[in-house]
Formats: structure tokens, C-alpha cells, sequence
């Protein structure tokens, strides 16, 4: 099974401590509740405040209109949480990302400089540094059958989990992204794509032919 380290540069990012007590993202997932309790109560107060119960936002933080947030969860600096989106329970917001407006995300952690452009679904995910969803694009987090997730063939034992995906990676407007899918580092997924597995490098297997008018 893929490791943290092969998808995530976590040396610098302010969540090191914890990412790098495991070897593997699926190790992660049931953690975050707890991880966000411990987390919050080390804040610097100066930078950071606890907006409602179990809810830590930065002093740099933009909240749009409508912005819902569900602890516990913990927005870090210079995020900006775009209108109407939704933040449920179990997500932590890294530095320097941005949540466009109509977005959900549940139970994920976002790591440093991550794009969720609009009109998205995040759920049990883990999403690297300079990730960018693009519009529409969703990731699923349950099997259709309700089965336990597999990942690279392996049975989690778990009955929710998105995807595990790598630093730089771009995803295209409109993609669904299945449960239990790994992106590899530098990934690209071309729009309108239905992804499941591992993925590596670019996805692009509905190929559209533009025709010169």
C-alpha cells in the first residue's frame, strides 16, 4: 500500500507531528476526530479563536455569508471559506487553501495551499499540498454495495473512505472520483472522468477530439 511519505511532503506543513506517527493515509481517517481536540487546545489564542465549541479559526482566516461549520474542526491561516460553503464535523483547513462557494467536506484533512474550487463533494479524504478540485469534481467516500472500502485491494475495514490524494496533483471539472482511490504525486485528471484504483501521472481515458470549426 501506498505510504504517507509517497504522497505527502508533510516536513514543513503545521500537522507533521501527527502525519508522521503513521506509515500509511488510511491509518488517518478515524483519527482526525481526537487529533483535532488535542490540536485546538495547543493554538496560540493570539492567532487563533474558538469561534463555537471545538471550532478554531485564524485571526486570518476569510469566513464568507452563509459559511457552516460543524466541530470539531480547525481552520489554519490565510484559508478563505468561500459563500454558503458547508464544513462538517472532522476537518482541519491547512494553511493557505481556499473552499469555494457550495462545497461540503467531512472528516478530511486538507493539507497547505489546496484549491476545492466550487460545487464540490469531500469526504474521508486526504488531499496533499497545492491540490486543486475543479469545478463540480466529487469525491465519493461510499461503495454503492455499502462493503467496506478497498484500497489497492486491500480490505480497510472501513465503510467510508474518498481518496488519498498527492501533492500537485490537478483534478478536472467535473470528475468523480471513487471510494478508496489513490492520485500519486503530480497526478492530472482530465474533466469529466470516473477514476477509481491508483492513479499515476494523467488520467485521461474519455479522450474528447475537439474539431476545428
Amino acid at each position: 500500500m501506498v505510504t504517507i511519505n509517497e504522497l505527502f511532503d508533510v516536513k514543513t506543513v503545521e500537522m507533521k507531528d501527527f502525519f508522521q506517527k503513521y506509515t500509511y493515509p488510511v491509518e488517518i481517517l478515524p483519527l482526525i476526530h481526537d487529533y483535532i481536540l488535542e490540536l485546538g487546545k495547543r493554538l496560540d489564542k493570539k492567532k487563533y479563536h474558538e469561534i463555537k465549541e471545538n471550532v478554531w479559526v485564524s485571526n486570518t482566516a476569510f469566513i464568507g455569508d452563509g459559511v457552516e461549520i460543524i466541530g470539531p474542526a480547525i481552520i489554519m491561516e490565510n484559508v478563505k471559506l468561500n459563500h454558503a460553503c458547508y464544513i462538517r464535523e472532522n476537518v482541519i483547513i491547512g494553511n493557505n487553501s481556499s473552499v469555494g462557494n457550495s462545497c461540503e467536506i467531512k472528516n478530511s484533512i486538507l493539507l497547505e495551499n489546496v484549491a476545492v474550487a466550487h460545487f464540490n463533494y469531500v469526504g474521508d479524504s486526504l488531499l496533499g499540498n497545492h491540490v486543486h478540485l475543479g469545478a463540480g469534481a466529487i469525491i465519493s467516500n461510499l461503495r454503492l454495495d455499502k462493503c467496506n472500502v478497498r484500497v489497492e485491494h486491500e480490505d480497510t475495514s472501513l465503510r467510508k473512505i474518498g481518496a488519498f490524494i498527492g501533492d500537485n496533483t490537478e483534478i478536472g471539472c467535473n470528475s468523480v472520483i471513487c471510494p478508496g482511490t489513490v492520485i500519486m504525486k503530480k497526478s492530472v485528471i482530465f474533466p469529466l472522468q470516473m477514476v477509481k484504483g491508483k492513479v499515476d501521472k494523467v488520467y485521461k481515458e474519455n479522450k474528447i477530439e475537439l474539431k476545428r470549426i
